[in-house]
């Protein structure tokens, strides 16, 4: 299929997970595909998998293993009979694990693209026109011009910074230096308290340290679902989390080895100190240097790259995925599934994406995701709905592990009882969310999973007695 025309008949700018699932879906369709990277380590090898890999989502989730594990046994062990004296950590040796795991990964995606033929170039890439992009190699080399039939914009996000900070990677840091960390601080202050800010407070949070969250907005996780972030709330603050909302960061200062933060909320003007302060106020697109002027790619005012409903931009042949657009939140399989979408499209094929069951996540302790509606949205437009609720203190395994806080949360059309939302609160709700979203992707009902025989004793029989719940017939519930 290749066109002679060009050098490629796809590039595929930024290997995170959406471009890098892009680009070896192109490549298993018979397109002669390239992928480029930016992504280097310091002695300038190609790092792969962007920042979700290499400084974001698979660092966080490593670290917050061990910090889990470590806060588990300090915390547990003696309830299995496990009497684990003298309890301390090693950081560095955490830090090396998560490196090890980032590694592992950037070798495996090396090895894929070369079993699947995907030509990997380290460079800088922008866009000069609809079949051309500039490559600049990592050592500041000379610049050269590289051609395809079709280019998949994939450059992935980066943290958003704020006018009233100034960061300075020691005192002030951002959220790649806040999972790089060579000891745990005694005093915390995060600014935000979204999921990346979560996260990070969760894993420091289990390693000993004080932790103080400064949200600007008055409610907590507006995303999710109201009455579970409301459970979240009260179960981080009973773990030790300081989540301060409405407070709004009016300055910061480093002086004598601390960093000196001021904010505003309802009740005045407060000062608090920290040994250091991480800015984790959200992610925007990594679209600075994307294309070039020439190329006239539209953005939107917020820096999102504009695309119709197939991931196409304003340029004929140009598609744009994962983080650089708005069709769906900030999240890696959303854009995996947008790579493997787009790159069918090149290829002919379609197979629409469903942005209504994409699954949200939240990797902390417990564990939250929920996919479909909440009750607030569903309220709002009147739809006509029935809820149920099932507590994983009457779960059998949950019992077992000993984590046996929060729930799952069933909404279902009251007249058609089609499963409309799932929400959980919980241990492995990151797992047990996957069948909740096979169910709504097929228009399930709760009488389909009140009938579909689970495991026992296991996690997702949660799910199953929510579903049983609907109609009074929960068997291992009196509520």
């Amino acid at each position: 299929m290749s066109n002679t025309e060009y050098d490629y008949d796809v590039i595929v700018i930024g290997a995170g997970p959406a471009g890098y699932f892009a680009a070896v879906r192109c490549a298993q369709l018979g397109l002669n595909t390239a992928c480029i990277d930016k992504n280097i380590d310091p002695k300038l090898e190609q790092c792969l998998g962007g920042a979700y890999v290499n400084s974001g989502c698979i660092s966080a989730i490593a670290l917050l293993e061990s910090a889990q594990l470590f806060n588990k046994i300090k915390s547990t062990s003696i309830q299995h009979g496990i009497i684990a004296k003298e309890l301390s950590i090693d950081v560095t040796r955490m830090q090396q694990r998560k490196d090890e795991i980032i590694r592992s990964l950037n070798q495996q995606i090396a090895q894929i693209f070369a079993d699947n033929h995907v030509t990997s170039i380290s460079a800088q890439a922008t866009l000069i026109n609809p079949h051309r992009v500039e490559i600049t190699p990592p050592d500041g080399g000379i610049p050269q011009v590289i051609t395809a039939n079709n280019i998949i914009l994939a450059a992935g996000s980066t943290s958003s910074k704020l006018a009233i900070t100034k960061i300075d990677h020691h005192f002030i840091i951002d959220t790649k230096d806040a999972l790089s960390l060579a000891k745990v601080p005694k005093k915390l202050g995060i600014i935000g308290a979204g999921v990346i800010g979560l996260e990070l407070a969760c894993i420091w949070n289990h390693l000993g340290a004080e932790v103080i969250l400064l949200e600007a907005q008055d409610s907590f996780m507006n995303v999710a679902d109201h009455e579970i972030a409301s459970e979240a709330y009260a179960l981080y603050q009973q773990q030790g989390l300081d989540i301060r909302l409405g407070a709004r960061v009016i300055s910061t200062e480093i002086k004598n080895d601390q960093v000196q933060v001021s904010y505003q909320d309802t009740e005045g003007t407060h000062h608090c100190e920290f040994d250091q302060l991480i800015v984790a106020p959200g992610r925007k697109p990594n679209t600075e240097m994307l294309s070039a002027s020439s190329a006239d790619l539209l953005f939107d005012e917020e820096g999102f790259v504009h695309v119709d409903e197939n991931c196409c931009t304003s340029l004929p042949g140009v598609y744009a995925i994962g983080d650089l657009t708005l069709s769906g939140p900030m999240l890696a399989h959303k854009g995996i599934e947008e790579g493997v979408f787009a790159a069918e499209h090149i290829a002919g094929q379609h197979s629409p994406i469903n942005y209504n069951t994409i699954p949200n996540v939240i990797y902390t302790q417990p564990e939250i995701a929920w996919v479909g509606q909440t009750e607030q949205a569903l309220k709002a437009i009147g739809e006509p709905i029935k809820i149920s609720q099932f507590p994983f203190s009457s779960n059998t395994r949950a019992k077992i592990t000993g984590q046996t806080e929060g729930r799952v949360k069933m909404i279902i059309h009251a007249e058609t009882e089609v499963i409309l939302g799932v929400h959980i609160i919980g241990p492995m709700a990151s797992e047990i969310i996957a069948e909740a979203v096979i169910a709504i992707e097929f228009s399930a009902t709760a009488e389909d999973l009140a009938r579909t025989i689970h495991a026992h004793p296991t996690h997702s029989e949660s799910l199953h007695e929510c579903a049983l719940s609907l109609n009074s017939r929960s068997l291992h519930s009196s509520i």
